[in-house]
């Protein structure tokens, strides 16, 4: 259901939340029932939040694939998925060489972040001296490029080695509500994401953490992921569109259309007012 009301309204949230009030899960889903027509109110009452917290500057963040396929994991929207029949690129983790060069080419684009992502369940022995050691040669090289990695389950022990080795960030989504979850994802649960997020931020790490969007989930899944970003405390999420892949089970999903996207992103906004909010995959579609 969708209702249509004055740009008064959308005002008044955008003066709300500047002035430090927290949006309710009733306004929140209010934001992505908007009727159409509503929509550039709702945009620009976002992007005075967005203004008065964050101002006008945009970052540009880097992401390099270390390690391609060849994951146990059944997360249903993943093309990498041991579950999903695809032609994706499948190597093993890259050297230590070849990250570092890969650092090197995000700065030449001005980049400020370059985030590691590999892929598997959690990494292992192997991954973490790897990944620890072209972290410490990337903040010798490139003293101003931040570090994010991205290497699945996390443990306390795991976490402070990153740390130590001059990783500032890790990425780890929480991608639907805790009610959707099992619909995409067996072979781990939601319980797991949020100790692993929880982990990186008792080391000290800045946590990456956001959602897909787009698969299946109703308005009120997507209200709730934002409220648990919230709970959580992560410092930057990214946003993304579920781009349907063939030999996923989640090939036949309709994609969401462009005015709920943009009513999703102006709700993320309101929710999580100083947060870092970055579009992320499926924005090219």
């Amino acid at each position: 259901m969708t209702y249509q009301t004055s740009p008064e309204k959308w005002r008044e949230f955008s003066k709300r939340i500047c002035r430090g009030e927290t949006l309710t899960r009733a306004e929140a889903l209010a934001v992505l029932t908007s009727h159409d027509d509503d929509l550039l109110h709702v945009l620009a009452a976002a992007f005075e939040v967005r203004l008065h917290f964050c101002g006008r500057d945009v970052s540009l963040h880097v992401l390099h694939n270390a390690k391609s396929g060849q994951c146990p994991e059944d997360c249903s929207y993943c093309s990498q998925s041991h579950a999903a029949s695809t032609d994706v690129p499948r190597y093993p983790l890259q050297s230590v060489e070849e990250i570092v060069a890969g650092a090197h080419d995000a700065a030449a684009m001005q980049a400020i972040r370059y985030c590691t992502v590999i892929s598997g369940r959690q990494p292992d022995k192997q991954a973490m001296a790897t990944i620890c050691a072209a972290a410490r040669q990337i903040r010798k090289e490139l003293p101003r490029l931040q570090i994010c990695v991205s290497m699945g389950l996390l443990t306390d022990e795991q976490a402070r080695l990153l740390k130590a080795a001059g990783v500032n960030r890790y990425n780890h989504n929480l991608e639907t509500s805790p009610r959707f979850y099992p619909e995409i994802c067996r072979t781990h649960n939601y319980t797991d994401r949020l100790d692993s997020a929880a982990a990186a931020k008792r080391a000290g790490l800045e946590l990456c953490s956001g959602g897909l969007l787009g698969m299946g989930e109703t308005l009120e899944d997507r209200v709730d992921l934002a409220m648990a970003l919230r709970e959580l405390e992560a410092d930057s999420m990214p946003v993304n569109f579920l781009d349907p892949r063939p030999g996923t089970a989640l090939a036949d999903q309709p994609r969401m259309r462009a005015m709920d996207a943009l009513k999703t992103m102006a709700m993320f906004r309101f929710v999580l007012p100083d947060k870092e909010i970055r579009i992320a995959g499926g924005r090219e579609a």
